[in-house]
């Protein structure tokens, strides 16, 4: 019986500007492979594309970094938590390890990240994977407007945050919207609860999520930049996602009408219970939109 590939993943860190950034990269044989930089969500981290990487890592290079208050990235003291300063450090991570051609892969909090990598560097890429990554005021649920309109100092929102920071809020994100539970493995959300519990996390989270709001006031500068460069684009999205509802997965066909869409019935974190599904449909994306793009070189 013939048995697929499975990748070699290495894991690393590289210096940011005094961060050290984790990441895991796939070594497939092709040393001009297409490049997929995936960017992580909340509250996870890198560790959420295990799976992705090896069903799809022989093949391609798939890089996963952890954001600065996230997994095994380590930040020095003082270290000013903004959705601005996320985007720096990815930004020097991708010039560090010298990428200069990527497809990327937007997820929640990969979403304004990588939309502000997107608008510095607009000849770093060369399509998206967009997977519940919201970028559109109609992929806001009203419990995501409430959350995102929370500020320091208003009574009760830190501990609002806060809340969302316990295991049951942490394993809430993951069930939630998702027909089966029985699909989804124990380790995601105990492994994102262990990375919060850590000294200093909560505290990032709580400063994120304060400053969460900075993004709606770049989703009319997003957009158009997606009108402009009309990047190559594959979205796959849970329709279950109590964050981010299904009306931001189609708000993107009205810049990127050419755009591949494609719904699942489950929640946030699609790929724990349809990588099956969505693993073919990336592949095909990479195949279809990487050839005409020059090759990235490699960092050993």
């Amino acid at each position: 019986m013939a048995v697929a590939p499975i990748a070699r993943t290495a894991h690393r860190h590289l210096d940011v500007d005094g961060v050290r950034v984790f990441y895991r990269e796939s070594l497939p044989e092709r040393t001009d492979a297409p490049v997929l930089l995936l960017l992580h969500g909340f509250p996870s981290a890198s560790h959420q594309f295990r799976r992705l990487i090896d069903v799809l890592g022989a093949s391609y290079r798939l890089v996963a970094p952890d954001y600065p208050g996230f997994g095994h990235t380590e930040v020095p003291d003082g270290f000013t938590y903004s959705f601005d300063r996320l985007a720096d450090i990815t930004e020097g991570f991708v010039q560090r390890l010298g990428l200069t051609r990527f497809v990327m892969y937007v997820f929640d909090f990969g979403a304004p990240v990588g939309f502000r990598l997107a608008e510095r560097h607009p000849e770093w890429i060369a399509g998206l994977v967009v997977q519940n990554g919201n970028a559109y005021t109609e992929g806001l649920s009203d419990g995501a407007r409430d959350f995102i309109a929370l500020r320091p100092g208003t009574p009760g929102a830190e501990e609002t945050i806060r809340g969302l920071l316990t295991l049951d809020g942490t394993r809430g994100q993951y069930e939630t919207g998702v027909p089966d539970p029985a699909l989804l493995a124990f380790d995601g959300w105990t492994l994102d609860q262990h990375f919060l519990d850590l000294p200093g996390r909560k505290e990032a989270q709580v400063a994120l999520a304060f400053d969460y709001h900075s993004n709606l006031q770049h989703y009319d500068r997003w957009q158009s930049w997606l009108r402009k460069h009309t990047p190559p684009t594959l979205i796959t999205w849970g329709v279950g996602d109590p964050f981010f509802p299904e009306p931001g997965a189609r708000a993107y066909l009205r810049d990127l009408p050419d755009a591949e869409l494609h719904l699942f019935d489950t929640g946030h974190f699609a790929l724990e219970t349809h990588l099956p599904e969505i693993a073919p449909l990336i592949a095909t994306f990479l195949d279809r939109t990487w050839p005409q793009q020059p090759a990235a070189r490699r960092s050993r």
